[in-house]
């Protein structure tokens, strides 16, 4: 994908004009830039089930009414909670973007929605359901809603996007763990550059907060057990960082082609100048502490941005709150940047939102075009002792100005996925 027509060569030039967000704390756009840029932090003790068996009991949930944000009691009933986050963040970014999609011919509009685990909610709870609480060996079909083939099929995603858009073109979910949410815009602005749609509707979600996946967490001591102090628990690039904390939430995008934005005067958030993904082919689990993958992922979306190091202005981090991470993608941008490594900004919404999965990578495209936006760096919350293997500019607990032309938002997912996107304002020179 990444060998595509690039920023400034022959091609189209894609730009997203349509926000949409759900996130803890932050439901919409302006909730979620208003939380994150002021450094508060939405994790607390998980509520939706009982966690108190559990070695990790934090997570960052959305305080979502499905109904108060317009689903009908029917979508409501046929749609897993990832679901329903799509189609009312897509929804909002279509608003947004103020495109009449009437007016586009439906097979010119395409959706690609990027999700780690799919509908786990929903399976958990049916699963539950018709095993009657897990005492049944063989389960009792009758007892299912008539809806569980949807949440077997991740493809429900996109379906239910396309629906609520109006969108007959290509519709496809992209899952690739944790970089689902930066592949699922890149895949979507090849889409657009190489003549095959005209605009599209892409973004993630996931809404993982659930007792399989906390305990598949648990096994393997990803998560956090920092339960005494939820809203300090995740602690990227700290030296008392000790896992993720568990999160969940939505970002969709209008994308479309440049010229046709400029041609009805619409808000123009940021170009996607830059895209590349790589796999490191060496552990379901385990990093390389060299960052050599990230790093040539980066190398290709900045070339296909066509940027140089010191370009950038500010670095979206991946910042999970690992060690192994954060060791991992500070080696990976010293690498990559040379010496500019030590002069951007960089910081870890996470910190703030917890890990969403799959959905995170668009929720950090979100905060990296709003930071282009109103020049503003989002802060890393929490970090309050720097792990001294980790010696970049991660800019601590405050927000910070920034003259900020062009962002570098970066993924790290469990198999090996390593994932690039470079956002430019497209109005304003690159310096």
């Amino acid at each position: 994908m990444s060998g595509a027509p690039g920023r400034g060569e022959a091609g189209r030039r894609v730009v997203i004009t349509g926000v949409g967000v759900i996130a803890p704390g932050g439901i919409g756009t302006k909730n979620f830039w208003q939380l994150i840029s002021e450094g508060r932090t939405a994790t607390r003790r998980i509520s939706f089930f009982d966690a108190s068996p559990f070695r990790s009991q934090v997570a960052a949930e959305a305080d979502f009414d499905p109904e108060l944000h317009g689903l009908r009691p029917q979508e409501i009933r046929r749609m897993d909670r990832a679901a329903q986050f799509a189609v009312v963040t897509a929804r909002e970014a279509v608003a947004d973007s103020g495109l009449e999609f009437g007016a586009v011919e439906p097979h010119r509009i395409g959706v690609t929605i990027g999700s780690a685990v799919g509908a786990t909610m929903g399976l958990d709870q049916e699963y539950r359901t018709v095993s009657d609480g897990g005492r049944l060996e063989l389960a009792d079909h009758k007892y299912a809603v008539p809806h569980l083939y949807n949440y077997l099929v991740p493809s429900s995603f996109a379906a239910e996007v396309a629906w609520a858009v109006g969108a007959e073109g290509p519709s496809t979910v992209v899952s690739t763990g944790c970089t689902s949410g930066l592949d699922a815009v890149g895949y979507a602005v090849e889409l657009i550059r190489e003549g095959t749609a005209d605009v599209m509707v892409a973004g993630a979600t996931d809404a993982p907060i659930s007792p399989i996946t906390v305990a598949c967490f648990d096994a393997i001591k990803a998560t956090t057990p920092r339960n005494d102090d939820p809203a300090h628990a995740s602690r990227p690039f700290d030296a008392s960082r000790n896992g993720f904390v568990l999160g969940e939430g939505s970002a969709v995008f209008v994308l479309e082609e440049l010229e046709s934005a400029r041609r009805r005067s619409a808000q123009v958030y940021a170009e996607v100048a830059g895209y590349a993904t790589r796999s490191n082919a060496f552990h379901m689990t385990g990093l390389r502490p060299d960052g050599r993958e990230m790093a040539e992922a980066i190398r290709v979306a900045m070339d296909e941005a066509r940027l140089n190091p010191e370009d950038v202005d500010y670095i979206n981090a991946h910042g999970s709150g690992t060690k192994q991470n954060d060791w991992h993608e500070t080696a990976a941008f010293k690498r990559s940047l040379g010496d500019h490594a030590y002069r951007v900004p960089v910081s870890s919404i996470k910190s703030m939102v917890g890990h969403s999965l799959g959905a995170i990578g668009s929720i950090e495209v979100a905060a990296s075009v709003l930071a282009i936006k109103y020049d503003v760096v989002p802060p890393t919350a929490n970090l309050h002792t720097p792990d001294p293997e980790c010696d970049l500019d991660y800019t601590p607990l405050v927000a910070r100005d920034w003259r900020t032309d062009a962002v570098l938002s970066v993924g790290s997912g469990f198999g090996g996925f390593q994932s690039a996107v470079v956002l430019a304002d497209a109005e304003r020179s690159i310096r």
